[in-house]
């Protein structure tokens, strides 16, 4: 691994990803902070809301705000998520689309919004990830 990337693995959230929540990429003044996807899980690992869009939303940003406010960033400093739904009804893309845009607020950073076939965990319906950009402390 390069010295100018940072896994950050986190405490707070479940340990069943097999992978770091985000990593840090230290870039000439500015530090990118490379989310992996947040995922609808509790701190056990379970999958929350099933069969619910809106709620696994719901928990997919509450995980993603843990795993970016690790890495030292907020929702505020992300230039770009992306949002996976599981399904192909366009209603259900816009149930998980709405809580993610309510989580944004005014910071309005680009993001792309998929359906797609099949997630990684039993009944997941909703995944985001984010690329943030922080100065260099």
């Amino acid at each position: 691994m390069s010295n100018a990337v940072r896994l950050v693995r986190s405490t707070a959230l479940s340990d069943v990803a097999e992978y770091a929540y985000a990593a840090k990429v230290g870039v000439s003044d500015r530090t990118l902070i490379y989310t992996a996807g947040a995922c609808p899980l509790d701190e056990k690992g379970n999958t929350v809301a099933v069969g619910d869009y809106a709620g696994q939303a719901r928990q997919v940003m509450r995980n993603l705000e843990t795993a970016l406010g690790e890495a030292g960033a907020t929702l505020g400093d992300v230039v770009k998520s992306t949002v996976y739904v599981a399904s192909k009804e366009q209603a259900d893309l816009v149930a998980a689309w709405e809580v993610v845009r309510e989580a944004f607020g005014d910071h309005d950073a680009p993001s792309t919004l998929l359906g797609v076939a099949v997630l990684g965990y039993d009944d997941q319906l909703v995944e985001v990830e984010a690329v943030a950009c922080l100065p260099v402390p």
